[in-house]
C-alpha cells in the first residue's frame, strides 16, 4: 500500500471542514479497542458515535473476541513504556484475521499515532487508516477515502481541528458520562509526552460544557466527571484562573444531576476556591485524585512538577480540614532519573502523611522525545522494582485501613455496570459510593425491608451497610436497605430493549485502563 499523508498546521476555529463520509455499506460493523487514560476512553466515545452517525453499527460482543467486525479501531496510548510493542502486537494478530475476511478496515488512532504517523503503515502495510489526536471527526471520511483508493490514508494535523465534544457521540454508559472542559496541556513535565501530541491547553466555554451537562442529564444521565489534563487550570485561555471553581458550583446546580467528579487536578494550580466549591455544593463529590508522582522536592524539580511536598501535604490538610469524609488518591512514578533512596524513603513519607485511599504506583520508563529521557543516573530496573514493591505494599496496607474504617457505615451507591468481574459468581452487584469506592452488595432486600418487584438496575441508587472490607473494594452483604429507582436507571433499561437478534446495546469500547501496579508513567 502507498501512504498519503495530510500534515496540516490549523488553529482552533480556523481548521479546513473535513469532506463528508459516505454512508458505510449496510451493516458494517466496528469495534474499538481502547488503551490508556480516561481521556482516552472519551476519545473513544466520540470515534463510536463518528462510526454510527456515518452508519456503522457495533459488532456483536459475542464475535468482538474473534474481531468478527468490518472496521477495527485502536486507540492508542503513548505514555506507557510497551505501548509500541502493545500496538504492534495487536496489529500482528489482525493481519491474518483481515487476510482471512476481504474488506475488512484496520485504523490506528490516538497518541501513538500521532507520533509514530507513516512509520504505522511502513510497519504494518495491512493498516488502512492512521488518524492523529486533533482530528477525530475525519475517522468516517478517511475509511471510505481509503477504500474507495485501495490504500491506506495517514491524516496528522498539528493543532486541534474540532473540539471533540462537538462531534458525534456514543456514550459508553447511560448513566455516568465524561465532559471534556479541555484538551492539551501548557506544563512541561521532563517525563511525560502528553503535550508533544495533544498540544496546548484549549478551554470550552463555560455555557458549552453547561449546555452539554443539561443534555446529558435529559438523557437520563445523572453522574458527570470534568475531564482536563490539568483539569483545574481551564480559564487559562480566557483569563480567568478562578474558572474552574466558578465552573463546579454551575454544573453542580444543574437541576437532576446528582453526582459531580473532575479529574485530574495538578497541585501547583490548586486553588482554595475550588475546595470551597466541592466543600459547599452538594452533589459535588468528596473525592479528590491529585497527582503527586514524587515526595522528594529535588525529584520534583528534576520532573519540572512546579510544587514541591509542603505545598501537597498542605493541599490535603485543607482538603480534609473542610471535608473529613474526603476519599483522596493519587499517582506516584518510582524511579525517575538520579532517584536516590533518600528520594524514595521522602516518598514513603508523603504517603504516610497523606493516607491515600489508593494510588496508581508506576515504574518509571523512558518515553522517547522527552527530556527525562536522556538524563543521566537512570535507575537500574533491579532497584526500580524493589524501590516500588516496597511502595506497593505500603499503599496496600494503607488502602486496607481506610477501608475498614468503612466497615458498617451506611453507604449511598450509584449502581454500575460490568464494574464486578466475579459479580455473576457471587450473586452480588456492584456500585459506587459518593467517595468512588468500589462496593460489592447484595442487590435483594434487607431483612425487614419490603421485597421490590423489579430488579436492581444500573443506574439506580441503593443504600447499604458495608459488613466487610478488602484493599480495593467494599462489601455488603446484608441487602439492601432502601431502592430509589432513577431516570438513569430507566434509560439503562431502554438501551437493553433490542429486537431479536440486533446487536447487544453496548457500544464494544474495550477499555485499557490503568490499575494498581501498572509499570509505566502516567501523563
Amino acid at each position: 500500500m502507498s501512504t498519503s499523508e495530510t500534515l496540516a498546521a490549523t488553529s482552533l476555529g480556523q481548521a479546513a471542514v473535513p469532506s463528508q463520509p459516505a454512508a458505510a455499506q449496510p451493516d458494517r460493523t466496528y469495534h474499538v479497542r481502547t488503551f490508556g487514560c480516561q481521556m482516552n476512553v472519551h476519545d473513544s466515545e466520540r470515534l463510536t458515535g463518528m462510526l454510527e452517525a456515518a452508519g456503522y453499527v457495533p459488532a456483536d460482543p459475542a464475535t468482538v473476541v474473534d474481531e468478527g467486525a468490518d472496521v477495527v479501531v485502536l486507540n492508542t496510548c503513548a505514555v506507557r513504556e510497551n505501548a509500541d510493542n502493545k500496538l504492534y502486537g495487536n496489529l500482528g494478530h489482525l493481519a491474518p484475521v483481515k487476510a482471512r475476511r476481504p474488506g475488512m478496515q484496520i485504523a490506528v488512532a490516538g497518541c501513538l499515532a500521532q507520533k509514530d504517523r507513516g512509520e504505522i503503515v511502513r510497519k504494518a502495510p495491512w493498516v488502512d487508516v492512521v488518524i492523529g489526536t486533533h482530528n477525530l471527526g475525519s475517522l468516517p471520511a478517511l475509511l471510505e477515502r481509503s477504500r474507495h483508493n485501495a490504500r491506506a490514508e495517514v491524516e496528522i494535523l498539528e493543532s486541534l481541528e474540532t473540539f471533540p465534544s462537538t462531534l458525534p457521540t456514543r456514550r459508553e454508559s447511560a448513566y455516568a458520562a465524561w465532559v471534556s472542559v479541555s484538551v492539551g496541556c501548557t506544563n512541561t513535565c521532563t517525563f511525560c509526552i502528553v503535550p508533544a501530541l495533544r498540544g496546548t491547553e484549549k478551554d470550552r466555554r463555560p455555557g458549552d460544557v453547561l449546555a452539554e451537562v443539561e443534555a446529558l442529564v435529559a438523557e437520563g444521565v445523572v453522574e458527570v466527571t470534568l475531564l482536563g489534563q490539568n483539569v483545574n487550570t481551564y480559564g487559562i485561555e480566557f483569563g480567568d484562573r478562578l474558572a474552574f471553581g466558578k465552573l463546579l458550583r454551575a454544573v453542580g446546580a444543574v437541576p437532576g444531576l446528582e453526582r459531580v467528579r473532575f479529574t485530574s487536578p495538578h497541585p501547583s494550580s490548586f486553588t482554595d476556591d475550588v475546595i470551597a466549591a466541592m466543600a459547599e455544593t452538594p452533589t459535588v463529590m468528596h473525592q479528590l485524585h491529585m497527582p503527586l508522582q514524587s515526595g522528594s522536592d529535588r525529584v520534583l524539580r528534576a520532573m519540572r512538577r512546579s510544587y514541591r511536598s509542603e505545598r501537597f501535604l498542605g493541599i490535603i490538610d485543607r482538603v480534609r480540614a473542610a471535608m473529613p469524609d474526603a476519599a483522596l488518591s493519587t499517582d506516584i512514578i518510582v524511579g525517575f532519573p538520579g532517584e536516590t533512596e533518600e528520594d524514595f524513603q521522602a516518598t514513603l513519607d508523603v504517603v504516610r502523611a497523606s493516607r491515600f485511599a489508593n494510588a496508581f504506583t508506576f515504574q518509571y520508563s523512558p518515553r522517547p522525545g522527552t527530556p527525562a529521557a536522556t538524563m543521566p543516573d537512570q535507575v537500574p530496573k533491579a532497584v526500580v522494582q524493589e524501590r516500588y514493591e516496597r511502595l506497593v505494599a505500603l499503599q496496600e496496607e494503607i488502602s486496607w485501613a481506610e477501608n475498614r474504617a468503612q466497615t458498617g457505615r451506611r453507604l449511598e451507591l450509584l449502581v454500575s455496570e460490568g464494574e464486578g468481574r466475579k459479580d455473576t459468581a457471587t450473586e452480588r452487584s456492584s456500585g459506587r459510593a459518593p467517595d468512588n469506592r468500589l462496593v460489592h452488595f447484595a442487590p435483594r432486600p434487607a431483612p425487614g425491608v419490603p421485597a421490590w418487584e423489579e430488579p436492581v438496575r444500573p443506574g439506580d441508587v441503593v443504600e447499604v451497610e458495608v459488613t466487610y472490607a478488602a484493599p480495593h473494594h467494599l462489601v455488603a452483604d446484608a441487602g439492601v436497605l432502601s431502592l430509589r429507582r432513577t431516570r438513569a436507571g430507566d434509560a439503562w433499561q431502554a438501551r437493553q430493549a433490542r429486537p431479536a437478534g440486533a446487536p447487544a446495546a453496548r457500544t464494544t469500547v474495550g477499555l485499557g485502563m490503568p490499575r494498581l501496579g501498572s509499570s509505566a508513567a502516567p501523563a
